[in-house]
């Protein structure tokens, strides 16, 4: 493929030499006349395992040279990979000024090009650069469709096709990418995309353009909660006496839960006679050791405010007569002790709500022991609030919460009319339910 890279960093610098070095006729384009002589010459403009190499290579047999001129670079190109810098501001915002610049002289040169790709076929513009969702659909391809004087997915393509390149060790990662993911304006832009990486191992997603622009994010939050994660509890560790990697080299052996897909689909909060205690210990024992611990400190006030959404949900629907499907905190046991339904129900209790709850396996004549101390301290009204059946709740209620899986309340659940339904679960058919009305999901 005929491609066009602009910008010549880290990322477009090393996404021209690969794709150069797979086949493509690569044409880098940089408003840094340096760094454009620079590749010309054979050189890398920027330090990194093998780029040198590379590029002395691809440019050695004339399939990648490099140049400032926008428009020689769309003329000879059939897609082109954004891949300029989007800084933060001051305030933290995201700076999309290169962006917005040299989205508008590609726009102008594709106009030149001839109107909507002419004779030269339609050409589709990928962007690279991380941006937040919506940057593509609302800010860019405006600005594209007013230069061109077409339509997006129509006259010309756009995809967003993010980067997972280490720094150090991006030429590896191009060419053995832990996967590959194209959003798609339309399928032929996502087509044209796909044709950049054929030969290349790993997994295929073709997404939503914004689902594509979010994934970046949330790969690079990840990475930083675990790395801040491993040196709090490090930290902890060392004020403890205990050996921090010995560890960790246990906490990564799991692959069950640890290293997993395990908690990691949004969902309600989390309760249970566990992990706030756990954490709460912990926190406590960092705090004994004078060891600042912000992220293991703020897991417990992340959870309540994600709780809080639900009572949020409640409060924006302005109905009084509220069903709560499930009360304990994990299914298929009757153990209530620091459930976040419990909480949940306490506080539309509290703020006056008409409450019927209903959960297959709590009954209070056979809770005992610390479970039923915990439901009198939290909801000593539980008895007037509990149903004995799904029904009794759905006629009781204008807006229904549902944080349980039992099968008799999802086949009881109404389609498309009856009580309003709030997803503390995400259930089985919430991608259906949420194109209806009357369908509210806590965190999708």
């Amino acid at each position: 493929m005929r491609v066009s890279v602009f910008g010549l960093g880290y990322v477009g610098c090393v996404s021209a030499a690969c794709l150069a070095g797979m086949g493509h006729e690569v044409i880098g384009v940089d408003v840094n006349q340096v760094k454009v002589d620079l590749v010309n010459d054979g050189k890398a403009p920027v330090v990194e395992e093998r780029i040198g190499e590379l590029i002395a290579e691809v440019v050695g047999t004339g399939a990648l040279r490099a140049t400032g001129d926008v428009r020689e670079a769309i003329m000879e190109s059939d897609i082109s990979l954004i891949c300029v810098g989007t800084p933060s501001e001051p305030n933290g915002s995201l700076c999309t000024t290169y962006l917005e610049r040299v989205t508008e002289e590609i726009g102008a040169a594709l106009a030149d090009r001839g109107g909507h790709g002419g004779s030269a076929g339609r050409h589709t513009v990928v962007f690279r650069s991380t941006m937040l969702p919506g940057t593509c659909t609302n800010l860019l391809v405006p600005i594209l469709e007013k230069y061109v004087g077409g339509t997006a997915g129509v006259d010309f393509g756009v995809a967003v096709n993010p980067e997972f390149l280490r720094e150090g060790t991006s030429v590896r990662d191009f060419f053995d990418p832990p996967k590959t993911v194209i959003g798609e304006l339309d399928p032929a832009s996502g087509d044209a995309v796909l044709g950049l990486y054929d030969s290349l191992p790993g997994e295929v997603f073709r997404v939503p353009v914004a689902t594509a622009e979010a994934i970046k994010y949330a790969d690079n939050a990840f990475h930083g909660l675990k790395i801040g994660f491993a040196n709090e509890l490090g930290a902890v560790c060392q004020a403890l006496g205990v050996d921090s990697h010995q560890v960790m080299d246990v906490f990564l052996a799991d692959r069950k839960l640890n290293i997993s897909p395990a908690y990691l689909r949004p969902g309600f909060a989390f309760g249970g006679s566990c992990l706030p205690k756990d954490l709460r210990s912990l926190v406590h024992a960092a705090q004994r050791a004078d060891v600042s611990v912000p992220i293991l400190a703020h897991v417990l006030p992340s959870n309540s405010a994600h709780l809080e959404r639900a009572v949020e949900l409640v409060e924006r629907t302005g109905k009084r007569r509220v069903g709560l499907f499930g009360l304990s905190f994990k299914p298929g046991t009757d153990d209530l002790r620091e459930s976040p339904l419990v909480e949940l129900a306490e506080r539309l209790f509290g703020k006056g709500y008409d409450l019927r709850i209903h959960d297959a396996n709590v009954s209070l004549s056979r809770l005992l022991g610390a479970n039923r101390e915990y439901v009198e301290t939290r909801l000593p009204h539980l008895a007037q609030l509990l149903a004995d059946s799904v029904d009794e709740v759905l006629e009781h209620a204008e807006v229904c919460l549902v944080g349980t899986r039992d099968p008799a309340v999802l086949a009881a659940l109404p389609r498309g009319g009856g009580p309003l339904l709030i997803d503390l679960i995400h259930l089985p058919d919430a991608d259906a339910r949420r194109t209806e009305p009357g369908y509210m999901g806590l965190a999708w």
